[in-house]
């Protein structure tokens, strides 16, 4: 069942909060061991919060509008108990005193929070294979990626141990690995959701945000976990629009614009395909398709690696080894440097360290100006772009979204890209400018490799479309991304 099929089960009686919760459960215990989705549950806390939920429909006390639904959070998201990790040496044994804000804010409506989910290390990674845990797989294939750094959480979603899980997208980890799996992914605008309790890789970049088998539980999620939080002072202070009640209205005089640069002959055959069947799509229901231009788009990715970075070399200076993170033992003789240096190298992995070392590269004496401020010049032209496509005018309509695909290709075998960090990196090509720019992204799965991309045969891994939205229009891109579902139902 999905999340909306869950809380109605446990509304009606057809179903309790606990059968929902063994049930996941169980199915955790019996493929987890195989895809690595999670990497701590929560038996024990999982029963007690669903039987507390039981007992106040049988008194008939008000519950929540997640009550009984089982979800997953990812392991950079705090929790009040088990573990907050990162997947990574430097907080494997760290145990959050407070939950994020987010998190809480399901736990207040009800929802069951099942387990931790594996992640690329401080959620630096495009494929969920930089973690101490281990790879996560993916439920298609079990050979190949399932995307990052969310790839725990779309995993848990895509192989039916929850309905619903948590992410962060700094830079596509929702929308890239939704697309590697089948599921809807979506990045919300940057400040609808508080960033209390996610730990922090770039400040500016970062966004909480769901996974779901269909946009309707994605649009519900956020609606709960959305909304000004005095515990981030970068959450929008404005009302949180109505995600939900006009979800199934269409849009009247609906404009796509479709960015050349997604049209690139670098994209996967398949993925060539999911665009333009989703430009049919949108055109049988009525819509107007017309082109557009991002023409920075292929700075995106640079723009991105040096921003991110240098927020990065900032945010990760607090794991030293003297407060709350892995601390080295010293030999006789070794100073205070020599604890530093030490615990960060043993505590963070390799493309973390690389990260760090590009990060405070870009921010040091001599180069902040022509990496780092450039950086910040371009990431204003990105969002200009974009703007541009939104506003229209010089005889182009208004864009109510643009269509791109989430990613140029389909999930790549483990190990595939591991020497060359650069060739991963160029898969975010298309998620990375809807993060500079602060809009709301939504991955819809758009087909699969095999079957339609004219080469016939079973289907074989999945790729997604993505749609963008204009910044706080979070219910409109939501509107126009069920069109898209509807019409492939």
């Amino acid at each position: 069942m999905n999340v909306l099929e869950s809380r109605e089960a446990v509304r009606t009686r057809s179903a309790s909060a606990v059968e929902l919760t063994r049930s996941a459960l169980d199915r955790a215990s019996a493929i987890n061991p195989k895809l690595n989705a999670l990497v701590e549950i929560f038996p024990d806390e999982a029963v007690a919060q669903a039987r507390a939920i039981d007992e106040r429909l049988a008194r008939n006390e008000p519950v929540g509008p997640l009550a009984g639904v089982p979800i997953a959070l990812k392991d950079n998201i705090c929790l009040s108990w088990g573990r907050t990790t990162c997947a990574s040496r430097m907080l494997e044994n760290y145990r959050s005193p407070y939950s994020a804000t987010a998190a809480q804010r399901l736990i207040d409506a009800g929802a069951i929070i099942i387990g931790k989910a594996n992640l690329d290390e401080f959620a630096m990674g495009s494929s969920t294979t930089r973690s101490i845990f281990g790879p996560t797989r993916n439920p298609f294939a079990t050979d190949h990626v399932v995307g990052g750094s969310s790839g725990g959480s779309a995993c848990a979603v895509a192989s039916g141990i929850v309905p619903a899980a948590l992410g962060s997208d700094t830079g596509g980890s929702i929308r890239q690995p939704a697309g590697f799996c089948n599921i809807v992914g979506y990045k919300p605008s940057y400040g609808l959701v508080s960033r209390f309790g996610l730990v922090a890789y770039a400040s500016s970049l970062d966004q909480i945000g769901p996974f779901a088998t269909c946009v309707a539980d994605a649009a519900l999620i956020t609606s709960v976990i959305a909304g000004v939080d005095p515990l981030d002072s970068t959450s929008s202070p404005d009302a949180v629009p109505d995600l939900l009640t006009d979800l199934e209205s269409p849009i009247a005089n609906l404009v796509i614009g479709v960015p050349t640069q997604a049209r690139s002959s670098a994209n996967h055959p398949a993925v060539a395909a999911a665009l333009e069947l989703a430009v049919e799509r949108f055109k049988r229901q009525g819509a107007i398709v017309i082109d557009v231009d991002l023409p920075h788009t292929s700075h995106g990715i640079a723009a991105y690696y040096l921003i991110a970075t240098a927020e990065a070399s900032s945010n990760l200076a607090r794991f030293d080894g003297v407060r709350y993170s892995r601390r080295a033992k010293l030999e006789p003789g070794q100073d205070l440097m020599d604890l530093y240096c030490r615990s960060r190298a043993e505590g963070f992995g390799e493309e973390v360290q690389r990260r760090i070392m590009l990060g405070t590269h870009a921010l040091s004496a001599g180069y902040a100006d022509a990496y780092y401020l450039t950086a910040l010049k371009v990431r204003r032209l990105i969002a200009r772009d974009h703007q541009r496509a939104f506003d229209g005018g010089e005889g182009q309509p208004a864009c109510h979204a643009i269509l791109m695909p989430s990613s140029p290709s389909p999930a790549w075998r483990i190990g595939e890209k591991t020497a060359d960090a650069v060739s991963e990196y160029l898969e975010d090509v298309y998620t990375v400018g809807v993060n500079l720019a602060g809009l709301p992204g939504i991955t819809i799965p758009g087909g699969f490799t095999r079957g339609n991309d004219g080469t016939g045969g079973t289907p074989g891994l999945p790729v997604g479309v993505q749609l963008v939205g204009p910044a706080m229009r979070d219910d409109q891109l939501l509107r126009i991304a069920r069109m898209l579902e509807r019409a492939a139902q």
